[in-house]
């Protein structure tokens, strides 16, 4: 078992992990991030990624669950006042069991693995961390292979899209690009590998319904920006534009709505599919 160390002041290593919460730079140098919650933790720890540090309540009871990870992961064990805790939590009220600091993936579109059945997501240029954790919600709710971030967005890692994911975030690969033209390097060589993957744009004035598409063979959907849409560069690449058919007087819907409504007409084709081919 790990090391057990006890941190009683706010010292330099207590505000670096403080930083982690509201400091994207320093997540970024640091390949770090905090991860509060029960299932996230859990699911952090189920699909294998690198737990750094586990932080505890060193003045309470601990649940058999928290006993159980402080015993079996190989991280380093870190025990603080409860006040302390509360602030890595972001919980005015009381503190968290355990806050987990865990150690970010590269941002390798390796991590993606297309199959003839790939479906993903691209969000571009997203201004909000939350709506990035729902659509990674969504995505793993209905099958899809990993999110693409595109562009100058918000951060994956922000605390607010891993709340937003409930976890999701550790099952379903989230890789941030700086262009489309990375993008399109990687669609290019997946192609050639006789992978052919259609970019498939939301648009409220798109080719069809998307319910008339067909979202069988292996699609990348494309988000746009939830103020304006998909950018020029974007809508050039894309093969096909679809749009949610909308009544009532709601003019559109929140980008994590749309890409809900989609991935969910996507995950249904492909469910009667395979239920015709048995």
């Amino acid at each position: 078992m790990p090391p057990l160390q006890r941190i009683t002041s706010r010292n330099a290593r207590f505000q670096q992990w403080e930083s982690l919460l509201t400091n994207r730079n320093k997540r970024t140098r640091a390949r770090e991030f905090l991860v509060q919650g029960v299932r996230p933790i859990s699911m952090a720890v189920r699909y294998g990624w690198t737990v750094k540090a586990l932080l505890y309540d060193g003045k309470r009871t601990l649940s058999q669950w928290a006993e159980d990870l402080l015993r079996s992961v190989d991280a380093e064990r870190v025990a603080m006042a409860p006040d302390m805790l509360a602030d890595l939590g972001e919980k005015s009220e009381s503190a968290p069991e355990l806050v987990a600091i865990i150690e970010m993936p590269a941002d390798d579109l390796g991590r993606l693995t297309p199959g003839d059945d790939f479906l993903g997501v691209l969000f571009d240029r997203p201004t909000s961390p939350g709506n990035i954790g729902s659509i990674i919600r969504s995505a793993d709710a209905f099958g899809a292979h990993g999110l693409i971030v595109s562009g100058h967005a918000a951060d994956v890692y922000d605390p607010k899209s891993v709340r937003a994911s409930t976890g999701s975030l550790f099952a379903v690969p989230a890789v941030r690009v700086p262009s489309p033209g990375d993008v399109m390097a990687w669609i290019d060589a997946r192609r050639a590998m006789g992978q052919p993957i259609v970019l498939v744009g939301t648009d409220e004035k798109g080719d069809c319904d998307v319910f008339d598409f067909d979202f069988t063979q292996p699609v990348l959907l494309l988000i746009g920006n939830e103020t304006s849409g998909l950018s020029s560069t974007w809508r050039d690449l894309c093969d096909h534009t679809v749009s949610v058919p909308m009544t009532g007087s709601a003019s559109s819907l929140n980008a994590a709505n749309a890409a809900t409504a989609v991935l969910y007409e996507a995950s249904r084709q492909r469910t009667a599919a395979r239920k015709h081919s048995a």
